[in-house]
């Protein structure tokens, strides 16, 4: 093997780990976007990032949106005129 081979495989090393690193760091982003936000389902996010890593990052975006949008907080409504005069 030659110093220009040796270099190639050095090469093909750093971007194969690169790769990896970047699928991983993309499959734990929404996750971790859910978790800094204290989304009430930040779980499922992580989940679903996962998931996405298996499904060819197709739904990616569909769970990173996810990972912003909050739930916003549920308002009790009373059911009858009634109680509102109370």
């Amino acid at each position: 093997m030659s110093a220009l081979d040796i270099f190639a495989w050095i090469v093909l090393v750093v971007l194969v780990c690169s790769t990896v690193f970047v699928i991983v760091f993309m499959a734990m982003l929404p996750g971790l976007i859910a978790k800094r936000r204290n989304h009430p389902w930040a779980q499922a996010v992580a989940v679903g990032g996962w998931v996405t890593l298996f499904l060819g990052f197709v739904l990616w975006p569909a769970v990173l949106i996810w990972a912003y949008v909050d739930v916003p907080a549920r308002v009790d409504v009373p059911a009858r005129p009634q109680e509102l005069a109370r």
